[in-house]
């Protein structure tokens, strides 16, 4: 019996430091094997850039990455939404555990819903994804809404409000149920209206792919069903060529027929961040039952997407 402790590479962000903890959990329970956490800081940690001009991909991962790759940590925990699309080769994603509630939520001033906002309300983000489909949203429904561009983890996002120099911030419904504060949620933002990034509420467990025992271990907590969704929707967001910084919602889910399920359908969303222009596109399909499959899936929507035009709203990036 192995009792060496797994060293678990974790941001020491207070949201990594709690999905850390809980995968650490999760992880001795099948491995047996004490888990103890190896703070690391990453670029994206660090820089006070807005992360659409950092390119957003891969600032949160690569410190990560690094220290895997040097042995110095045996596995790592991301948020599957910062992973970069490509997966290298020496890494293995070994775990996509069951996924968090994937949805966007605002906490708001005087606990408003995001549609009673006052006129002007000002909604802080930092995601052009989020932008594009509030603003979009509002022009749809007769509602002027101002977003706002904000960085920072929850507590700093949610004291803009507190301190009324906003009226809302958005968030994720998973980040905020991870840190055990969904009671300050005043609106969770339905799909309909707001598309989550791709991946957004699921977790990846990455470790070095030639060490087959940790793959085969960490494996036990893998989500077939989470985990052919996010490849669906990763494939659709690499197929457009974006990062995570590009204003591209995606959501891949179960349709059941009674416990039974049926399909799998992904729905997507691109526009420009004033909201007056969007592609918004879906399809449904089999269950997909390998990776290949569920990449195919992504592919398939995101050049019907592209035919659509899509590629013409995704030039305002910050390079």
């Amino acid at each position: 019996m192995n009792e060496q402790p797994l060293r678990l590479g974790t941001r020491r962000s207070k949201l990594a430091m709690a999905q850390s903890g809980q995968v650490a959990d999760a992880v001795s329970r099948v491995t047996g094997r004490p888990v103890e956490l190896v703070e690391i800081t990453t670029y994206g940690d660090t820089s006070r850039e807005h992360l659409a001009q950092i390119g957003g991909t891969g600032v949160f991962v690569t410190a990560l990455r690094d220290a895997l790759l040097r042995g110095e940590i045996d596995f790592a925990v991301h948020s599957l939404k910062d992973l970069p699309t490509t997966q290298p080769d020496d890494l293995a994603l070994a775990a996509v555990p069951v996924r968090e509630d994937p949805r966007d939520v605002i906490v708001a001033r005087d606990g408003l819903a995001f549609a009673d906002l006052p006129d002007g309300a000002r909604v802080g983000t930092g995601s052009p994804r989020r932008m594009a489909q509030l603003n979009a949203y509002a022009r749809g429904h007769g509602m002027t809404i101002e977003t706002v561009a904000i960085r920072g983890n929850v507590d700093t996002r949610i004291g803009y409000v507190r301190s009324g120099e906003l009226d809302a911030v958005v968030l994720a419904a998973a980040g905020i149920s991870r840190l055990g504060r969904s009671e300050e949620v005043t609106d969770f933002l339905s799909v309909d209206m707001v598309l989550p990034a791709p991946g957004q509420g699921a977790l990846a467990i990455e470790c070095a792919a030639h060490n087959a025992d940790l793959v085969a271990a960490l494996g036990e907590l893998d989500d077939p069903f989470t985990r052919a969704a996010v490849t669906a929707e990763r494939s659709l967001l690499a197929a457009l060529e974006a990062g995570c910084s590009a204003p591209v919602g995606a959501l891949a889910d179960l349709l059941a027929d009674g416990q039974i399920v049926k399909e799998m359908r992904l729905r997507a969303v691109v526009g420009t961040t004033d909201g007056s222009t969007l592609v918004q596109l879906s399809t449904t399909g089999p269950v997909p039952e390998t990776h290949d499959q569920a990449m195919a899936l992504g592919r398939e929507l995101a050049a019907e997407m592209l035919a659509k035009g899509a590629a013409g709203l995704m030039g305002e990036r910050a390079l």
